[in-house]
């Protein structure tokens, strides 16, 4: 993370049709609420950024956010990226035009690399995130999932986020399958082995179980933002006392004054 850059607070929320899901390790989904009720709500408890995945767009080849984003966005003024699904660059300007500021590509990545120079070089790096979903496989090795951590890759995390940042990529969406959704915080070792081979931004998602695991991922500067979900949705903690917290602990969080 950059000096004096603050350390973003994302709320995740993972789609399927017109409901908000929460899982486990991406598996066992339940319904958790309303996407455009939930979107506002943590909008007006002061979150840095919205982000919305489509979790079974890749599955079935194509993406429904447009709608929740464009009703989203004329209530919303904050950054919004949208992810799953986006195969082309008809796809990216599509999700922009319905009001979304970036979008995060995993599964067509993978399967056409030069899609991202594609994106990067049409609309810009600042736009286009990397969604990488990491599981395990041995020791600081970790493989490339996509659809939703449905599919292995074969690929090696760290060599496809390199060659991705060389691709033009702005950001990376670095999710965790084994500690998502398990409330057991942050996979650190994931995050601090991909955040020291790339020098774009890095988000943490995947754990957060408690406000004091915000501590654990930006401390050392691991990463720029954290995604969170569960924490949210099931108000174990507001936003107000993760930010309240993160300040406490001498986390450079942007400050918020609710008008």
């Amino acid at each position: 993370m950059s000096q004096g850059t603050n350390f973003r607070l994302i709320a995740r929320l993972d789609i399927k049709g017109n409901n908000v899901i929460k899982g486990v390790n991406l598996e066992g989904l339940r319904v958790v609420g309303s996407p455009i009720e939930l979107a506002y709500k943590y909008y007006q408890q002061g979150v840095d950024e919205l982000l919305f995945m489509d979790c079974v767009a890749s599955l079935y080849g194509r993406n429904q956010l447009t709608q929740i984003i464009s009703d989203a966005a004329n209530n919303i003024f904050i950054p919004i990226t949208v992810g799953g699904g986006i195969r082309s660059v008809s796809d990216v300007n599509a999700a922009l035009r319905a009001g979304a500021d970036k979008v995060a590509i995993n599964t067509a990545a993978v399967l056409n690399p030069s899609l991202l120079l594609e994106v990067s070089k049409y609309f810009g790096s600042q736009c286009l995130v990397l969604s990488v979903e990491a599981k395990q496989v041995g020791l600081r090795n970790w493989e490339v999932y996509t659809d939703n951590g449905r599919e292995p890759s074969g690929m090696d995390v760290i060599t496809w986020v390199k060659q991705a940042v060389e691709l033009g990529i702005g950001e990376i969406l670095l999710t965790s399958i084994d500690y998502e959704g398990t409330r057991k915080g942050f996979d650190l070792d994931l995050i601090k082995a991909v955040s020291e081979v790339v020098a774009v931004p890095v988000i943490a998602s995947g754990g957060m179980g408690k406000k004091e695991d915000i501590i654990s991922v930006s401390k050392e500067n691991f990463a720029d933002a954290a995604a969170m979900a569960d924490i949210l949705h099931y108000n174990r903690n507001t936003l107000a006392e993760i930010r309240d917290y993160a300040i406490l602990a001498n986390i450079n969080v942007r400050s918020y004054e609710k008008n």
